[in-house]
């Protein structure tokens, strides 16, 4: 059995994800913001490893899933090792059919140019 220190579960974005399957056979499955949101609450920060500096992901995992934010480490991981877990929070962008144009407060207008979509995948890697 491994130690949860020795292999952390690593928190991605699209990027991030990309660099950590370099070698090695992956198994990927979609699970929905709850299901992210409970492995996310059943570990302490200590168990966790933060691979991506976005802003936008982390007010998705903390704002949008509702956890409670918790103080995870950064570190860029260029590897997953065999039997490491990882959460990909992925951001899907796509032009806005509409451009609405609204108002702010100061007069300035401001027009909708794309939409962002958000979802998530649980990463293993198997061997």
């Amino acid at each position: 059995m491994y130690n949860s220190k020795d292999l952390p579960v690593l928190l991605l974005d699209n990027s991030s994800m990309l660099s950590v399957i370099n070698e090695g056979e992956f198994k990927c499955y979609n699970i929905s913001f709850e299901e992210a949101g409970h492995i996310l609450d059943v570990h302490e920060s200590s168990d966790l490893l933060k691979c991506f500096s976005n802003p936008e992901i982390e007010s998705i995992i903390f704002d949008y899933i509702g956890i409670k934010s918790k103080d995870i480490e950064y570190k860029k991981i260029r590897n997953m090792r065999p039997g490491q877990n990882a959460i990909v929070f992925k951001l899907y962008v796509t032009p806005s059919e509409t451009q609405p144009i609204i108002h702010a407060d100061d007069g300035v207008e401001a027009k909708k140019i794309q939409n962002v979509y958000a979802y998530c995948q649980y990463l293993v890697r198997l061997s």
